[in-house]
């Protein structure tokens, strides 16, 4: 870590996880009681099968594209924020809607940005619809990006949500910095460096393209969660780690994550960012935790590729690589 620079953290940097939790706790409660809602999806009961809807958008990763004009890979980001969150509650996505804001039209943007959304569907195994594309030079500066995915699943298919003491934990790794974060990401990148010039890690891409990986999307393991006994299942996105307490009020003992690829130890030192608040905010390297029986997790991980990262224990807290997040 760069003991001469000032520490970063995600609320010095622009956004307060706690203030963000509590305006959309207002939200929900000037709304009114939502029916039929998971930690990560709404769900409608339409007779026989459940609709699965979720909405989200790319976030300030968009401001590393627009800075380098490389738009290939944010619709996938879109669709992978979305996809994700159906999959954690059980849920099969089958049809994408995007909605792309602009200050004025760019034929290359949107072109760039379709592909991205169109790679994003076929990974996810999904259609995409068509969406909304707005011309507000009075409201965007640069552009945003947006959209929500819809998927059914049957009352079998979808997950407690609930993990049990005596659980393991099997995680799925990440393909690195996802989309959430960038704000510290972006601000600590760019100390020292312009996007533009060479990856100290790797020269052959640039700091943008590091930052730019695109997300995973994780619905190819819909078939071994829907033929397992999961209990419950965490994308770990914003809140970084601490999103396993979604999982129910436990003690997360992680005692072998996957390694973090090396643009988190870029982050952390050129931001000077401390290691917790470096997993309360990123994923580092694991993307997916699956909580389940300990008979099940051989036959799971045989499928669906993981590994056992760890137990569900008494308590409520994670504990990882030295560190306690409440």
């Amino acid at each position: 870590m760069n003991e001469d620079a000032d520490e970063l953290t995600y609320a010095e940097t622009g956004v307060d996880i706690d203030e963000s939790e509590a305006a959309t706790a207002a939200l929900v409660d000037a709304v009114g009681d939502l029916e039929g809602t998971t930690d990560y999806a709404g769900l409608v009961d339409i007779g026989d099968r459940y609709l699965g809807l979720a909405t989200d958008g790319v976030g300030t990763k968009l401001l590393v594209a627009d800075a380098i004009g490389d738009y290939s890979t944010v619709g996938i980001d879109c669709v992978a924020m979305n996809v994700n969150d159906l999959v954690a509650s059980g849920v099969t996505p089958v049809a994408f809607v995007d909605y792309l804001a602009v200050d004025e039209p760019s034929e290359d943007l949107s072109q760039q940005v379709g592909e991205g959304l169109s790679a994003g569907a076929s990974r996810a195994g999904m259609a995409l619809v068509g969406g909304e594309t707005a011309v507000m030079p009075e409201v965007i500066e640069g552009f945003d990006l947006a959209g929500t995915a819809a998927g059914l699943a049957t009352e079998d298919d979808l997950l407690p949500g609930e993990a049990e003491e005596g659980d393991v934990l099997v995680g799925l790794p990440s393909s690195g910095i996802h989309s959430n974060g960038l704000t510290l990401a972006r601000q600590a990148a760019t100390r020292e460096h312009a996007y533009t010039d060479p990856y100290p890690y790797d020269g052959s891409k640039t700091v943008g393209e590091a930052l730019l990986e695109p997300t995973r999307i994780y619905a190819d393991v819909l078939d071994p969660l829907h033929d397992h006994d999961i209990h419950a299942a965490a994308h770990v996105t914003g809140g970084g780690w601490t999103n396993l307490l979604r999982m129910g009020e436990y003690r997360y003992e992680i005692t072998d994550p996957f390694e973090a690829q090396d643009v988190f130890a870029f982050v952390q030192e050129e931001g000077a960012v401390s290691d917790e608040e470096m997993h309360r905010t990123f994923n580092m390297g694991t993307g997916f935790v699956v909580a389940l029986p300990e008979g099940e997790a051989t036959s799971f991980t045989d499928e669906a590729g993981g590994r056992v990262i760890g137990r569900v224990e008494a308590g409520e807290s994670v504990e990882i690589r030295g560190l306690s997040l409440t």
